[in-house]
């Protein structure tokens, strides 16, 4: 079953970190996202595929925005 990794905080896609069907470990960064000046990475809740990144960088993102689906 598909994981959507969803932002955690409302800011910008600073960078992403991974490609579409790149294979991931649990705790690997995923996207960092850029609010007030500091970095938040973003890291993958368990091991898997990338399916679809969701957004591209500089985008503007809110709380619960889904960033990446992990399959």
């Amino acid at each position: 079953m598909p994981t959507q990794v969803c932002a955690h905080i409302t800011g910008t896609v600073w960078k992403i970190e991974v490609k579409e069907g790149e294979q991931v470990a649990e705790g690997h960064v995923l996207v960092i996202l850029e609010s007030m000046k500091m970095e938040m990475p973003l890291e993958a809740p368990n091991a898997g595929k990338i399916e679809k990144i969701h957004v591209t960088e500089a985008q503007a993102v809110n709380e619960g925005d889904v960033l990446v689906t992990l399959g």
